[in-house]
């Protein structure tokens, strides 16, 4: 008989920003599956087995997760964010789809996370407050040709734009060349908000205009968030700015 599998956003790292659904999903768990740095924030119970991997590994861990649920375990995939944001659900439905017919008798559920760019927003006023939409700028699963694309369709249709995965040591290069992109599109003035780590201890948020945005600011564990024309900076007296886009549009 099958087990199941459970695929759990941890939320952004800190522990009060993981849901009572995601902590009760780990507890239930007999096996663990994931990124290392990931499931290293997973709470700890006696007896659970724990099997972490690399970061670039994602169908391989779903296929062993699932091979685990067939087995009959009661197993929990953990996930930074969201689950479903960039992250292992689409990988473990991608296994399912292609996988063994054994895979899809697995009972799978996914379990909702506090994802990167919900985060920094939230940190620095309402940045998301209209139209928004979230790109990957990895070109590991798709041609840079087409992040260009969208990121210039998103920008001349107004959307704040919520940058995923903006740079790494394989890819130091790309979050420059999307600036200069957006720099032919947007006016200098927008606001771009580099949020590292958000809700963990190293937390850092860094606002700048995007005529001045530096791409070096940024890291993997940054979501970068690029104001729409609309996007409006409320100075405040002795404290940080506020960031949001209006509700209305012109």
């Amino acid at each position: 008989m099958s087990g199941s599998l459970t695929v759990v956003g941890l939320g952004p790292g800190a522990a009060q920003q993981m849901t009572p659904e995601a902590v009760a999903a780990l507890e239930a768990a007999d096996e663990l599956f994931g990124y290392g740095p990931y499931l290293a924030r997973a709470p700890e119970r006696p007896g659970q087995v724990r099997h972490a991997s690399d970061n670039r590994e994602e169908l391989d861990r779903a296929r062993a997760a699932l091979d685990r649920a067939v087995a009959g375990a009661q197993v929990a995939m953990v996930s930074g964010g969201d689950a479903g944001v960039f992250a292992m659900a689409a990988a473990v439905c991608e296994a399912v789809e292609k996988g063994p017919d054994a895979y899809r008798t697995v009972e799978l559920s996914v379990v909702p996370g506090v994802t990167a760019m919900l985060a920094v927003a939230a940190r620095i006023g309402a940045p998301l407050g209209h139209d928004f939409c979230a790109i990957s700028l990895s070109d590991n699963l798709k041609p840079w040709e087409l992040v260009t694309a969208r990121l210039k369709a998103a920008a001349q249709a107004g959307f704040v734009i919520a940058l995923y995965n903006p740079i790494s040591k394989a890819r130091p290069w790309q979050l420059g060349s999307a600036f200069d992109l957006l720099r032919e599109v947007l006016p200098g003035t927008v606001p771009v908000i580099f949020g590292r780590a958000a809700g963990r201890t190293d937390e850092r948020i860094t606002l700048a205009t995007l005529s001045e945005a530096d791409a070096g600011v940024a890291d993997m564990a940054t979501c970068v968030i690029i104001g729409s024309a609309e996007t409006r900076v409320v100075e405040r007296p002795g404290l940080s700015p506020l960031v949001y886009s209006p509700r209305s549009a012109r």
